[in-house]
């Protein structure tokens, strides 16, 4: 219930899965959401291997991985930036299935967002132990299986954000400037979101 509760809340992922669902289609942005849960699989085994406690107890490594973060997110967006500004209003009426390229690509995408932000290991750290019972066995194993169902509901509900803005693309495409709008919009909301992951203490 709490991962599906964060999911729901428009984070960098969903606001890269949504623009890409409008623009691209259903079928490109689900790559990202695959490559969004891979990296939030990658941090749950880094929390559970114990590397989580050193990212969080050391202020220096936390903000060189949360810069880090931050100027990919701020890439993501001036790129999209000068995608909305050079593209034209027609290329984004047929949706063609991702070449294995862009599927490489859009994972890898997903990924990079969903490792990118540090604040998700602490928050990790802080949660699943929560929800451990010391009487029912291995503690580790318990928070491997926990974090896996967080993980199933994250793609659930990212999943659902997707479809519902793949379902507004025809709208969008009665008015193709729309689409450019939102492009621009979603490097706009990259930016702002880069600059909060990097002036977050």
């Amino acid at each position: 219930m709490l991962s599906a509760l964060l999911s729901s809340i428009p984070g960098p992922s969903v606001v890269l899965e949504t623009g890409r669902a409008i623009t691209h289609g259903r079928s490109s942005a689900l790559w990202i959401v695959l490559g969004n849960a891979i990296g939030g699989m990658m941090l749950l085994g880094l929390v559970l291997a114990g590397l989580g406690a050193v990212v969080a107890a050391s202020a220096h490594l936390f903000v060189i991985v949360k810069i880090l973060g931050a100027l990919y997110l701020l890439w993501l967006g001036v790129r999209s930036l000068l995608a909305a500004r050079a593209g034209s209003t027609n290329e984004f009426a047929a949706v063609a299935e991702p070449s294995a390229t862009s599927r490489r690509r859009l994972v890898r995408q997903g990924f990079l967002v969903g490792v990118a932000n540090p604040k998700s290991i602490v928050s990790l750290m802080a949660i699943l132990p929560q929800f451990v019972d010391h009487t029912r066995g291995d503690a580790t194993l318990q928070m491997l299986i926990i974090g896996l169902a967080g993980g199933v509901a994250q793609v659930g509900i990212e999943t659902i954000w997707v479809h519902a803005a793949a379902g507004m693309r025809s709208w969008f495409l009665r008015r193709p400037r729309r689409i450019k709008a939102v492009k621009a919009a979603g490097g706009v909301a990259m930016i702002g979101l880069a600059g909060k992951l990097a002036f977050q203490r």
